[in-house]
């Protein structure tokens, strides 16, 4: 799934096509996908409202209209990109929602798995008041972290996850600041110092503006909105390095699982805690 730097390289690599443009119809044929209102509604509302920004909540994109926010979640497999209306793509087989623009341009949104889901609001702090801090604002302060820790007993990797602690952060980034801190993804969370937190507090920030500078991950259907891979997995020093030797130590990568999800660590770099 798209995690915080996929998902602000889609908002990035959208922006320029999208803002000041006007949407001028919508069409569906998976009515799931539109979350809510019901895609009658969804379609009324959205006719000729024009886009003024994009931005990003967490793993959600945001395109601010005159009324509305456009809200698009891509989870496992959803790919935006903007295109002429004449155009073909490879990806088009697997479009199940396109918003028509003016100017013969189309946003469509191609997704196998059927799992992304799109809104329409007119109050986005309500719909995503469910999301914690944004890992790279200024909001995430060290105390606020640690505040959120107190009292858990929970593995740190599953922690780093949840969507309420931290907006954004998912399997892959979590290994990733979980290595450069030194910290075993395993530990439960009342075990960690201070330090331990100051410095994880440090590296998921780190690991996010790497996997941004990278342009994400194309592990599995992640793509740039022009269609070309993001290449921060030639970058990464655990995940997806099973068996391969730690860039830092030379120790084999191993693999385990950690609340469901496959969690890489090296176990020289990140020993296990008792």
């Amino acid at each position: 799934m798209p995690e915080l730097p996929e998902v602000e390289t889609v908002v990035r690599g959208l922006s320029e096509s999208l803002i000041g443009r006007r949407i001028e119809g919508m069409w569906q044929d998976w009515a799931p996908t539109i979350h809510s209102p019901a895609p009658d509604e969804f379609a009324a509302r959205l006719a000729g409202q024009q886009v003024r920004a994009l931005g990003r909540r967490g793993k959600y994109i945001l395109i601010a209209l005159e009324h509305d926010t456009l809200v698009i979640h891509l989870k496992m497999s959803g790919r935006l990109y903007v295109t002429d209306a004449d155009e073909e793509h490879e990806a088009d087989r697997w479009v199940h929602v396109r918003f028509e623009m003016d100017g013969g341009r189309q946003l469509r949104f191609s997704d196998l798995r059927k799992f992304g889901r799109v809104y329409l609001t007119d109050d986005v702090e309500r719909l995503l008041s469910h999301l914690g801090p944004e890992p790279l604002s200024d909001d995430f302060t060290l105390g606020r972290f640690r505040d959120g820790m107190r009292g858990r007993k929970r593995a740190i990797k599953s922690l780093l996850m949840a969507q309420e602690f931290i907006a954004g952060v998912g399997n892959i980034y979590a290994d990733e600041a979980l290595f450069r801190a030194g910290i075993h993804p395993a530990t439960r969370v009342d075990l960690l110092t201070e330090g331990d937190t100051a410095a994880l507090h440090q590296t998921i920030r780190e690991a996010l503006l790497a996997g941004i500078k990278h342009e994400g991950a194309s592990i599995g259907w992640y793509r740039k909105p022009d269609g070309d891979k993001g290449n921060s997995q030639d970058h990464f020093y655990v995940y997806g390095r099973t068996n391969l030797p730690c860039r830092h130590c030379g120790t084999a990568i191993n693999k385990m699982r950690v609340a469901q999800r496959g969690t890489h660590f090296c176990p020289q770099c990140q020993p296990e805690r008792v």
